[in-house]
């Protein structure tokens, strides 16, 4: 638009360059200004492309553009524009053959490549000293379906063929886009008409391609700038949610998953989840779609969860699909936060968790402090119950029935005796004392008490004593106690009933015996975790954690060794290893 200096009124220029006016500086500002105003925007190059080529056709007066640009080693991004009212553009990102060597044209003016042509443009291996090859390393060409790969002037020959285009197209001119000394791209510019270029056009434009070069980087640095400062305000977004001293483990990691949509490139369709430990926490929107990133969260060399990021339309192939390289880096970032902060939020737990064991453990030797003290004190009473009855018995023409009551209480006398034994073997008020014991024995003994609650509970007990057992040298009550912690974990992983099957059997080198139940059974993780003091699965006052520790370290300072075999839902077994010679008691046979 110009304004006509006699009436003021706004008339319509051409808007096609015209270098035989005076407005070649004026048009050449208008464009360059139009071209930076675009890249300063902070466009997407999907977005930048089609608009800086629609643009530049408009001023040439074209009928088409098209503009080649890098994307990184090994693609580049094409976007075409023509004057067409269905279509009007196209915009792709393709492998980029730029790195390979090639070959000029063939001879033969049907066999035109342009693609082969453009990337001598681009790599500067075009030849210099074809009259229609300008000195900064353009083409051009404004009568293809005449020219002849021998066209000319006398005397000089070419290297690089001018050969028919083909299509509608009878000019066209490629402009190598340079950014200092790299050539970064090329510009296209075609007309369906003969001699639609002049030298002039090629000069003005061949100076535009440079401004061009300039956009390009602008656009570039813009949009790194806009996702780095996404990536930065996302990050920082997190450090804050996970620094909130109130809030729960669900609110901080919900948090998160809210602040990963609006980091990526498109926030509008995006939507995002965060897995852990099979709990998911996701946006309001999610739901599944092809168009995904994902990004593992590791713990300990163990995944324990994922990171999904999702667009729920189909966008132009990037990097990564949809997504950019960028968004990589992201997304595996917050993965790592996530990481980090689970692990923290576990350490807590277990620690909070240990102190509140250390406590109960704590009580628990109090407790055994008192038992020991019960015992003494019942003792006395019991041997005195037991000795009168044992009396009693003696006693001359005593009634059947009383004769029977007596051994009742002589009977039951004795039973309580045990009991309090055993009360004052776990209140480690009888010394430590290895003898030669019978495995089998000690079996019978630690399940007598558990024949009742096996029954109440829906438990079939089974008892697998190998014949002819031979002894073995051995704390009974430390090895009591072993059987003793296996059968009542056993127990509470069948709460509706199942098998206990207890095992002995023996080598020429060791005596084993194994507690089964076919109860809840263990994952791999818990499995790994079951002998470390203080860990449990139970609640507060089911155990202690303590139990299978103990177990562990009995069985070790028998010179043993105790295996486990789990699977989830299925059950799990203890088996017992004890050798015959007791590291701890020197073989006298050798003395």
């Amino acid at each position: 638009m110009s304004i006509d200096e006699t009436s003021g009124k706004r008339t319509q220029r051409s808007e096609r360059f015209d270098p035989s006016g005076r407005d070649d500086v004026e048009q050449f500002r208008d464009l360059c200004y139009e071209l930076l105003r675009y890249s300063a925007r902070g466009l997407l190059r999907k977005d930048f492309l089609p608009r800086v080529s629609e643009t530049i056709r408009r001023h040439s007066g074209c009928h088409a553009t098209e503009i080649w640009v890098k994307e990184g080693s090994d693609k580049h991004f094409r976007c075409s524009v023509t004057e067409a009212k269905k279509m009007p553009f196209g915009f792709i990102l393709v492998p980029c053959p730029l790195g390979e060597e090639t070959t000029p044209p063939p001879d033969d003016p049907n066999e035109f490549d342009t693609e082969k042509l453009c990337c001598h443009v681009i790599k500067g291996s075009i030849d210099r000293l074809h009259p229609y090859v300008t000195v900064r390393g353009s083409f051009w060409a404004n009568d293809l379906v005449d020219a002849k790969g021998s066209d000319g002037p006398a005397g000089q020959t070419s290297q690089t063929p001018i050969l028919r285009l083909g299509g509608p197209y009878k000019s066209v001119v490629l402009l190598p886009i340079r950014l200092e000394e790299e050539c970064i791209g090329l510009l296209q510019l075609k007309s369906k008409k003969d001699a639609f270029f002049s030298a002039r056009d090629i000069d003005f434009y061949e100076d535009i391609s440079a401004v061009l070069g300039v956009a390009l980087s602008h656009q570039y640095a813009q949009v790194e700038l806009r996702e780095r400062i996404k990536e930065i305000t996302c990050l920082y977004g997190i450090a804050r949610v996970v620094a909130q001293p109130e809030a729960s483990f669900d609110e901080i990691i919900q948090g998160i998953v809210r602040l990963l949509p609006p980091a990526w490139l498109y926030p509008e369709i995006t939507c995002a989840r965060i897995v852990l430990n099979g709990q998911s926490y996701a946006t309001e929107n999610f739901r599944e779609s092809p168009y995904r990133q994902v990004s593992d969260i590791v713990v300990e060399n163990k995944r324990v969860g994922f990171v999904e990021v999702v667009y729920l339309e189909n966008k132009l192939t990037l990097d990564e699909g949809p997504f950019l390289a960028e968004e990589r880096s992201l997304i595996d970032s917050v993965a790592r936060e996530v990481a980090i902060y689970y692990e923290r939020a576990k350490a807590e737990e277990e620690k909070t968790s240990l102190q509140e064991q250390l406590r109960h453990a704590d009580r628990l030797a109090t407790i055994g402090q008192l038992a020991a003290g019960v015992a003494h004190e019942l003792n006395e009473p019991l041997g005195n119950i037991l000795g009168f009855a044992q009396l009693a018995k003696k006693s001359p023409e005593l009634p059947a029935q009383v004769e029977k009551d007596l051994e009742n209480i002589e009977s039951a006398s004795l039973n309580a005796r045990e009991i309090i034994k055993k009360l004052m073997t776990f209140a480690r008020q009888l010394p430590p004392k290895k003898e030669p014991v019978n495995l089998n024995d000690i079996v019978n003994d630690g399940i007598y008490f558990f024949e009742a609650r096996c029954m109440k509970a829906g438990i079939k007990l089974v008892r697998r004593l190998a014949a002819d057992l031979p002894e073995i040298t051995v704390d009974p009550g430390q090895i009591n106690q072993v059987l003793v912690n296996l059968v009542v974990n056993a127990i509470q992983a069948m709460p509706q009933g199942g098998t206990l099957t207890v095992e002995t059997s023996a080598t020429k080198a060791e005596i084993c015996f194994s507690v089964e139940d076919t109860g809840t059974g263990m994952t791999e993780e818990l499995k790994d975790r079951i002998f470390l003091p203080f860990f449990t699965t139970k609640d507060v006052d089911e155990g202690t954690g303590l139990g299978l520790a103990v177990v562990h370290g009995i069985v070790t300072s028998h010179g043993g060794k105790i295996l486990v075999e789990t699977k989830a839902g299925k059950g799990t077994r203890f088996r017992v290893h004890l050798p015959f010679f007791n590291p701890e008691k020197p073989d006298e046979s050798k003395a």
